[in-house]
């Protein structure tokens, strides 16, 4: 097979790129970390006829990049190869790297050929499919917030905010929407800009969020779920490279400072009909109740998803008072005080903005979670009872979140099993039992302090 045979839009990026001889073969995993191998150019048309091998257990590697036994993916099936193809249409060229480079992203297979159930990817185009039979259309756009750090930690290992490219001086005040921290970081947010468009991300707005050295960027919508969440995962790895340029550290760490914000993983979700109409247009006055029922199920939903959502030991750590991150399930309009936010719009583009996932989790198992939860509404007829009008965090019962409580959780959930299957509650659960377990066989520095010499 050769490069002429390769899908048009992927054949028509590699055309533009003639000094190319290297592609990375990308295959986000269940943590949304990116595993995988390079290969020549050569090999490209080969792998587009007959995929490539990568271990099945890549997808269940824990965060620190091990093999989780327990899973059956490792010793227990002889650490078995799966076929994983590329996903059309995803060759991207790979703009910060000293010689022309592309990157591609693939799919796992399971062994028989057929869908893998714990690829994410396959988690959301499962969800998808479920809309489509309902004659029913996501838009969805994703927006991610992180931190520019300091590429030095201090001796200690921890972060430090970033020294400010302009002044010299270290970043420790917070000017939330302050257009000079752009300007100040103009040459990050301009190369960034330009990555996005050699490689076809959409990216829409950039923005000083509220602490210092963190930002957000926001991605355009798209009528295609699994376009938008490969937008996120670009955007992510493209973030971190050009930061590394620039000399600095981004990180999507939900809570790397104790006093500063946390960093957020905000979902924007409308539907459209099979006429293209939006079913959730409407007003503050007159929701529409299609709307309505989405954000029931949501609430219904998700303490089953929020391991999900809130996937690590440090995701728990952005869930504080005052922080513009939701302690409840309850929702309203234009108020980012509650879980889940109409935001201000004409009646035409009513949307969901769904505020509770952190930066850390993986694009795709959110999006599907978030999707999920709204079509269980749906079919429910969910009632999420009336907004939240100003101070939420005044008028509800906020809810205390613990690691090993999710996962008790999620392995135990009905809605995951009957929504997602078998295989991927086992699979991504016991993942996560073993990232809980192995967090908690670690003594802290915090131990010491109290215990070596009081008690």
């Amino acid at each position: 097979m050769s490069e002429h045979a390769l899908p048009a839009a992927d054949a028509a990026v590699l055309q533009q790129m003639p000094g190319c001889e290297m592609i990375d073969l990308i295959l986000p995993d269940l943590n949304g970390l990116l595993r995988g191998k390079r290969v020549t150019r050569d090999a490209l048309g080969k792998i587009y006829e007959s995929g490539v091998c990568l271990p099945m257990s890549l997808i269940a590697t824990d965060i620190t990049g091990n093999t989780v036994e327990e899973t059956g993916l490792g010793y227990a099936i002889g650490d078995e190869d799966r076929i994983c193809r590329p996903v059309p249409g995803s060759l991207r060229p790979v703009p910060w790297q000293k010689k022309p480079m592309a990157q591609l992203l693939l799919s796992m297979e399971d062994a028989a050929g057929g869908v893998f159930a714990a690829n994410p990817r396959e988690v959301l185009k499962g969800v998808l499919d479920r809309y489509t039979a309902l004659g029913l259309t996501p838009v969805v756009a994703v927006e991610l917030e992180f931190y520019l750090l300091d590429a030095e930690l201090t001796v200690d290992g921890r972060p430090q905010t970033s020294i400010n490219p302009a002044t010299r001086i270290r970043n420790r005040t917070t000017q939330v929407y302050y257009m000079e921290d752009l300007n100040d970081y103009q040459a990050f947010t301009d190369h960034l800009a330009d990555i996005c468009r050699a490689q076809a991300i959409p990216a829409d707005t950039a923005v000083a969020e509220y602490a210092p050295g963190q930002f957000e960027i926001n991605l355009k919508h798209r009528a295609d779920a699994l376009q938008a969440c490969d937008d996120a995962i670009y955007l992510k790895r493209a973030i971190k490279a050009v930061a590394g340029q620039h000399h600095m550290l981004a990180s999507f760490m939900a809570k790397p400072f104790v006093n500063q914000a946390g960093s957020g993983m905000h979902i924007h979700v409308s539907l459209l009909d099979r006429e293209g109409r939006n079913v959730f247009a409407g007003t503050p006055q007159a929701p529409s109740p299609l709307m309505l029922n989405a954000i029931g199920g949501l609430q219904a939903t998700a303490r089953d998803c929020m391991l999900i959502l809130a996937p690590h030991a440090n995701s728990y750590r952005r869930f504080v008072l005052n922080a513009f991150v939701p302690l409840n399930d309850c929702w309203g309009f234009n108020n980012r005080t509650v879980a889940m936010r109409i935001p201000h719009s004409d009646a035409a583009n009513a949307r969901i903005e769904h505020r509770i996932a952190g930066a850390d989790a993986n694009p795709y198992l959110v999006t599907a979670a978030v999707l999920a939860g709204m079509l269980h509404g749906l079919q429910t007829r969910a009632d999420p009872g009336p907004p939240i009008v100003g101070n939420a965090y005044e008028q509800i019962e906020p809810r205390t979140l613990y690691w090993r409580d999710t996962v008790a959780d999620f392995i135990a959930s009905d809605f995951i099993l009957d929504t997602f299957g078998a295989q991927f509650r086992h699979i991504y659960g016991q993942q996560k039992l073993k990232e809980l377990r192995s967090f908690y066989t670690e003594v802290t520095t915090l131990e010491y302090e109290w215990y070596l010499r009081q008690v």
